[in-house]
């Protein structure tokens, strides 16, 4: 439940899909279709974003929506066409004990609407995804497991032009260790998008998070 706390989530509670009692299977099937035999997450590529700002704090809380209110548009679609990755964007915000919220449609992929927009001149625009779903079906953010540095991510905005991103890094975290700068809302602009990532657990779900990192087009 989104508690409307304009706050940054603690970032090591952000929780993907955990599954039901199919969800191992699921995740078979996830590496098979994607190709990762072995149950093993996406090989990282690239480093982390430079960023000359701090990590999102107390002292920096926005009001609801104050990502979209900079003139940059709230985000209503994300794309990768390299990797056929076409997903609906949804606002999200902050759950009761804290954690972000995620979408549970495996098809919809949230905005973290108490940070930044996509095409904010400052920040990390966060959106998140669940990797499959309790039937087993994929989600829209798996295709991040085959992107490929360089590769280009346009958002459709709400009321304002789509934005373009370069990605420059992927890699692989604990899910209780997200980097601090995950939801930042100051320093240079980038684009940050969460899904899950094994090992996989019956009572804890994925241990791990992938974090695809990607700068403006023009920037």
């Amino acid at each position: 439940m989104d508690t409307g706390h304009p706050r940054s989530p603690r970032p090591r509670r952000f929780r993907p899909h955990s599954g039901a009692a199919g969800a191992l299977a699921a995740g078979v099937v996830l590496f098979l279709a994607l190709g990762a035999p072995g149950g093993t997450a996406p090989e990282d590529f690239g480093g982390p974003p430079s960023a000359t700002g701090r990590p999102g704090a107390e002292e920096h809380e926005q009001p609801p929506g104050a990502g979209a209110e900079d003139g940059a548009g709230a985000p209503v679609r994300v794309s990768v066409d390299r990797v056929g990755l076409t997903a609906q964007v949804v606002p999200v915000g902050v759950e009761d004990d804290g954690g972000a919220e995620v979408p549970e449609d495996p098809r919809l992929v949230g905005w973290y609407r108490f940070g930044p927009a996509p095409g904010a001149p400052a920040g990390s625009a966060v959106l998140m995804g669940h990797v499959d779903a309790h039937t087993g079906a994929l989600g829209e953010f798996a295709r991040l497991y085959d992107v490929r540095e360089g590769d280009r991510v346009t958002v459709e905005r709400d009321a304002a032009e789509s934005v373009h991103y370069r990605i420059t890094g992927r890699e692989t975290v604990a899910r209780e260790a997200l980097p601090e700068w995950t939801f930042r809302r100051d320093g240079d602009p980038v684009l940050t998008l969460i899904t899950c990532a094994p090992p996989y657990t019956a009572d804890g779900g994925y241990r791990n998070n992938v974090v695809v990192t990607a700068v403006p087009e023009d920037g």
